[in-house]
């Protein structure tokens, strides 16, 4: 089967620069990116690049290229999906906050929601792509619902699981030089083997054969959740060993370095840090925690599950040190952050260790200057209020946001490298030394100072995992 039309329903972090990609390098293919949220979708068309919704490095450069020509972005999303061959699911699958796992297990309402209007809309065959993180089995429950919904048995559907393994920051050239392509289909069938090499043959267009692998939907859907289990269990692991290295005066890095060198284990993921944000790590955890307890699994679960305990032990632990360290109190103190998006080179703020650190700071009464490159303000208030501890009135009382990194620090108490911004590292130090409270305390919470050139300076500093640094 030759695809030639293929529509995206959802226009965020996953579907908006996997369907440019396929756009470029796929020309005589029309791609159609759909969303009901009419400002994204005015954003993904602005003739100003820069107001993409999403900030990757090098995306602008691969909209330009196609929008227009074979990409499309729309809020027409019934016509998309009746004009489409294939259609690629990529809606938000958050975790629970209601009813029956809650806080753990993923919610399906919106790839329901998905199914329905596909079912309702179709009437022609059709590949529908699970590309949202969703749990094992999932497939199962949406093809219920498109074979027994809408037109019925004149209408014939194959399920495909394609997962993403993209990093933010790094989207684009993960996009275009994927470590593998990874389709899960009904490897049983005449129907389902002719749509698995459909999307073999979308892929195939720029991607090496021997990097596209086929398994069955559910080893693809597991295969998700456990290779992002597998990377935040080795970022928890080098953070437990930081808080044992700054009480046993070794050092992280060098332990890091060490092991890393082994082949078996790789350095790869081994940077100790203030803790993993962003959309992916923690709710596929838990989702993955959530199936084993269903299994009766408890063992499996708890395992999985210390290895978000870990992460939040570290984020309160980073909020604690700066709390100890300035007097055992910052009531009324000034607290710059520099940095809010979860990781750099992205705008992305889910689950990001600084919304979590503000948090603890702002039940102590701290006074909190945040300076970002590319995080709108708005969206570090919605992160503050999304977490419920406070009225939204008081967070913006004691969180104000700084278009200038200096005047962020100017005055301060104490520095929270919260994000490993590249830029971070060419500031003039002595200035921003020089207009801060006395003593001047750094705390890097990235691990990208030079710390003893800024001590030279005059600076208190501390590094997660450096009983060097200690205060």
């Amino acid at each position: 089967m030759k695809i030639k039309n293929i529509c995206c329903i959802g226009a965020g972090y996953v579907g908006g620069p996997t369907m440019a990609v396929i756009a470029q390098k796929c020309p005589a293919i029309k791609v159609t990116v759909v969303d009901i949220n009419e400002q994204r979708i005015a954003a993904w068309n602005d003739e100003d690049l820069s107001k993409l919704p999403v900030y990757e490095p090098g995306l602008d450069e691969i909209v330009a290229q196609a929008r227009g020509k074979n990409l499309f972005f729309s809020t027409q999303v019934d016509e998309a999906i009746a004009a489409a061959d294939m259609i690629f699911i990529s809606v938000n699958t958050p975790t629970k906050t209601y009813g029956k796992g809650k806080g753990m297990a993923a919610d399906l309402k919106y790839i329901e929601l998905c199914a329905r209007q596909i079912a309702r809309v179709a009437t022609s065959d059709k590949i529908v792509v699970e590309k949202s993180t969703l749990p094992v089995r999932t497939a199962s429950a949406i093809k219920s619902i498109l074979d027994n919904t809408g037109n019925g048995s004149s209408v014939k559907f194959q399920i495909l699981s394609n997962p993403e393994f993209l990093a933010e920051g790094t989207a684009v050239s993960d996009l275009l030089n994927p470590d593998r392509v990874l389709i899960g289909g009904d490897n049983t069938t005449d129907a389902g083997k002719e749509a698995i090499e459909a999307l073999v043959s979308v892929y195939g267009q720029w991607v090496p054969q021997e990097r596209i692998l086929t398994t069955n939907v559910w080893s693809s859907e597991l295969s998700k959740l456990t290779a992002n289990a597998f990377l935040a269990q080795r970022v928890s692991s080098i953070n437990a060993m930081s808080e044992l290295c700054e009480k046993t005066e070794a050092d992280v890095n060098e332990v890091a370095r060490a092991i890393g060198m082994d082949s078996r284990i790789g350095a790869k993921f081994l940077k100790a840090s203030v803790g993993f944000g962003g959309s992916c790590f923690q709710k596929d955890i838990l989702n993955l925690v959530y199936i084993a307890k269903t299994y009766g699994l408890n063992e499996v679960a708890d395992y999985w599950e210390q290895v978000i305990l870990m992460n939040d032990h570290q984020k309160r632990r980073f909020a604690h040190n700066i709390i100890s360290t300035l007097f055992n109190t910052v009531s009324g103190k000034k607290i710059a952050f520099l940095g809010w998006a979860f990781k750099k080179d992205t705008n992305d703020t889910r689950e990001s260790a600084a919304i979590y650190v503000a948090d603890e700071l702002l039940n102590e009464q701290a006074q909190i200057a945040v300076y970002d490159p590319k995080v709108q303000t708005q969206q570090m208030y919605t992160d503050l209020d999304y977490l419920n501890t406070r009225p939204s009135a008081a967070n913006q009382a004691g969180l104000t946001v700084h278009q200038n990194p200096y005047e962020a620090c100017k005055d301060a108490h104490a520095i929270a490298i919260l994000t490993e911004w590249d830029e971070f590292k060419t500031y003039d130090w002595q200035k921003i030394y020089d207009q801060m409270q006395k003593p001047a305390f750094i705390f890097d919470g990235r691990g990208i100072l030079n710390l003893e050139e800024l001590e030279k300076i005059g600076f208190v500093c501390y590094q997660i995992g450096s009983s060097a640094k200690q205060l």
